[in-house]
């Protein structure tokens, strides 16, 4: 689908939620797209469903947009959802209650899309709502992007006339300031890791809320505008030619929820980066993720990345929780008459080939038709699930994406692609970076120490290259182990695929892309791993080329591998 006219981006809108509308329950306050498990009940689960594709239809509406059968779902959903006499009635709260977070598309509802989600409401169903959000204040939230769900409520009531809570507004917007931390980025609350909650929930709801509040603060809204024109100088250089943004972090199940902060930035009247060229990242992102395998037989989008895939979700994603991806509509908000939609989609500006990225902890490398990025391992140690994989693998690639484990017990299973695993002599279990103790991020390398298990200690140097790039391990072991240098996974069952592993190298390819290694270290020896099924979070299954290494108990060894790529 060939995306430049305002009604192209409708009718992508349409494609997605269409499928919804039979799904609705009779009442409308429910929405049931599956039956897997999440850490909160079922009328959480139905509500975040029920919630997530306002994220589209609201600035659809505000458009001025037309979908009677979905205006008729949410005037009734909204009604029943709040009626504590209603069958269908979302419920009270509990402290960290999930529908807090669903609050919030309700309140952008409220805010820039009133005659549809708040107007037609009788008014015994306006104080039902206004009481039900309000509850937000009465319990505790997360020192994180949730302080922007209490605070769009709050804007959201305060707008429409209702009792709203002052103080609760001005420690939410406190605590976000607290966050900041400079050269366009923030931190999410108490997390040093960053990911793309800094650009779709940090930056996005800032935006929302200077669009929202410009005329009341000013001088807060112009900071919020400000601080996004100079993330998205950095930002940018997370998409590659093709639309596809780098497969990195958590929550990477709301796909294409990427582009979100692009859409918020046109939406916030920002220029600083040409409506063409942000038109061009949004309409190939959204394109490429068109192309994935992210649907099931009726159209729902499915639980994964790029394809259906339980084993790297998180503990929160629900079977309604990748419609939280619709936020890269808001765009669709904007008039009919606005630049964005006269402008040709234009291609990425001329970026640096290597770009250190201070507050992100990484460097980003652009090679050839790939984005590649080498962060310093910077992430809670334990969280949500997965966090090694996510997080603290030494390269992550938009063309070859990452792999999660299905298990730490042998190779196959823990699927190690760019990772420095170790088996210690005896047993079967896989050790890997978790979190790096100490690093540095130059200009033309990433250094960090790491354990990956007590009495081991690694000093890692990553530095890009021409073709890829190369690792300087010093290794320090109170064991004797093996150590496996592992490059990209690649996918196999496609054409071209090849593999081969002969003296210190190994090579793995197909006709699109391949990845060889070589090795300089002791017993160095080129070997290939063939990972579990549904472990690569782009493909179903891959291999991994490993150079594999002999390290001595109380020996200090350093050990050097050189990663080469190619893309066509």
């Amino acid at each position: 689908m060939r995306l430049e006219t305002k009604h192209d981006f409708q009718a992508w809108m349409h494609k997605l939620l269409e499928p919804l509308k039979p799904l609705y329950s009779q009442g409308g306050a429910r929405l049931h797209l599956g039956d897997s498990g999440v850490t909160y009940p079922q009328a959480s689960i139905e509500m975040e469903a029920f919630s997530r594709p306002l994220w589209a239809l609201v600035p659809f509406w505000a458009g001025g947009g037309c979908d009677k059968e979905f205006e008729e779902i949410y005037v009734k959903g909204l009604t029943n959802g709040t009626d504590p006499s209603h069958k269908e009635y979302w419920g009270g709260f509990t402290d960290y209650d999930q529908r807090f977070v669903e609050m919030a598309a309700i309140a952008s509802g409220m805010i820039f899309a009133p005659e549809k989600v708040w107007q037609p409401l009788s008014p015994e169903a306006k104080d039902n709502l206004a009481k039900w959000l309000y509850g937000i204040n009465e319990h505790v939230i997360p020192d994180c992007n949730w302080q922007f769900f209490m605070i769009l409520v709050n804007v959201a009531l305060r707008k429409q006339g209702y009792k709203f809570n002052q103080e609760k507004l001005e420690s939410g917007l406190e605590k976000v300031e607290s966050y900041y931390l400079g050269e366009g980025w923030y931190r999410d609350g108490g997390s040093a890791q960053k990911d793309y909650y800094i650009s779709f929930a940090m930056h996005y709801y800032g935006l929302l809320y200077a669009a929202a509040m410009e005329q009341e603060e000013p001088e807060r809204c112009r900071r919020f505008k400000d601080r996004a024109q100079v993330f998205a100088r950095d930002f940018i250089y997370w998409f590659d030619e093709n639309g596809s943004a780098l497969p990195y972090g958590r929550s990477l199940a709301y796909r294409f929820g990427q582009a979100a902060f692009w859409s918020a930035y046109v939406f916030a009247g920002l220029r600083d980066i040409p409506a063409g060229v942000v038109k061009g990242i949004l309409a190939r992102h959204l394109n490429w993720w068109d192309e994935q395998k992210i649907y099931d037989r009726d159209g729902v989008l499915t639980i994964g990345y790029g394809y259906p895939n339980l084993i790297m979700a998180e503990r929160y994603n629900a079977p309604g929780s990748p419609y939280w991806g619709m936020k890269s509509l808001l765009c669709l908000g904007l008039p009919d008459d606005h630049e964005f939609w006269s402008a040709e989609p234009e291609p990425l500006p001329k970026l640096e080939t290597v770009k250190r990225i201070k507050q992100a902890d990484m460097i980003v490398h652009r090679l050839g038709k790939d984005v590649m990025a080498y962060p310093a391992g910077v992430c809670e140690k334990y969280g949500h699930g997965h966090v090694p994989e996510k997080y603290a693998k030494f390269a992550y690639s938009t063309r070859f994406g990452f792999s999660v484990a299905r298990s730490q017990i042998v190779l196959h299973e823990n699927a190690p692609d760019s990772a420095l695993a170790f088996v210690i002599d005896g047993d079967d279990y896989v050790f890997v970076r978790k979190v790096s103790l100490s690093y540095e991020v130059k200009k033309d390398r990433v250094i960090s120490t790491w354990q990956p298990f007590p009495g081991i200690l690694v000093t890692s140097a990553v530095i890009p290259e021409e073709e890829g790039h190369r690792r300087i391990h010093e290794i320090e072991s109170s064991y004797d182990c093996t150590v496996y240098d592992c490059g990209f996974s690649v996918e196999k069952f496609t054409d071209g695929y090849e593999q081969k592993a002969e003296g210190t190298e190994a090579l793995v390819k197909n006709g699109a892309m391949g990845c060889r290694v070589s090795g300089n270290g002791p017993e160095a020896k080129g070997i290939v791993i063939e990972a579990d099924p549904n472990t690569n979070v782009l493909y179903c299954n891959g291999s991994i080329p490993a150079v594999a290494y002999r390290v001595g108990k109380e020996k200090k060894v350093t050990v050097e591998t050189v990663i080469k790529t190619f893309v066509r």
